[in-house]
């Protein structure tokens, strides 16, 4: 029998992770595998082995799993592969697929533009657009924040989108975002970022540090369960399950 596990992030704030929770409900809705179930890597249960177990005592025999992950870094290319190791040393006659994280999509960038639209802010020529990444020390982090970038000042016609991180990378948000309001009138900044937490938090108190020295500045939403979201996951999980094979030892399509 075929099966997902969604494999979240998780979050010390119970608000992010209902976010994800609700999210991931949403995205299996358009997947046609009744049995599935939602785990989190740290900060959250059930964790991963606790997810597999799930599904296993509920017949499982073909797990697709499905790292919920915008970028690919380290929790993709080292911790979920390590976690599938184990189980796959665990549960043997279980067959695993490992899907991917969304990656760049110009889907996912629309979304961004929606988010600074929803500010209210009007881009003109004295406009700074601060994109916000988590950050990690994988060189594919930094390369596919810049392409995001890119794709976001043709489709906003910025003048200028910088970006800047939150963590592992420079510069950092305080970095970046004392160089904007230095550089630039108005600032927009947009955190490439899926649920609300800590980090959201942390970005929403800094710009309020500036904003008491008269700096104009708009904070975009994160990307949350727009429905390019959804589609973007869903697509992901139905790769994820095609990587499993249609047919059981005995010849009958799961």
């Amino acid at each position: 029998m075929k099966a997902v596990l969604y494999v979240s992030h998780g979050s010390r704030r119970k608000e992010a992770t209902d976010e994800a929770l609700h999210f991931l409900q949403n995205v299996h809705q358009q997947i046609g595998v009744p049995l599935h179930h939602i785990c989190f890597l740290e900060l959250a249960h059930p964790d991963f082995h606790e997810g597999i177990e799930r599904l296993v005592r509920k017949g499982a025999t073909k797990v697709a799993v499905l790292p919920v992950l915008l970028l690919s870094a380290g929790h993709y290319f080292k911790d979920i592969p390590e976690k599938i190791e184990r189980a796959e040393a665990r549960f043997p006659h279980i067959e695993f697929s490992y899907g991917e994280p969304l990656g760049v999509q110009e889907r996912i960038v629309d979304v961004l533009v929606d988010r600074i639209q929803q500010t209210g802010a009007v881009i003109d020529t004295e406009t700074n657009v601060l994109l916000v990444g988590r950050g990690s020390r994988h060189p594919d982090t930094k390369t596919s924040i810049e392409r995001i970038a890119r794709l976001l000042k043709e489709k906003t016609g910025a003048p200028s989108v910088e970006v800047c991180y939150l963590a592992a990378l420079s510069p950092s948000f305080e970095e970046g975002l004392k160089e904007s309001v230095n550089h630039n009138e108005k600032t927009i900044v947009v955190p490439y970022l899926w649920f609300t937490g800590v980090l959201i938090e942390s970005i929403k108190q800094k710009i309020n540090e500036f904003t008491a020295d008269g700096y104009e500045i708009y904070q975009a939403s994160y990307l949350d369960t727009h429905p390019n979201m959804v589609r973007a996951a869903a697509d992901r999980v139905h790769e994820a399950l095609g990587h499993i094979r249609e047919q059981s030892d005995s010849g009958v399509s799961q």
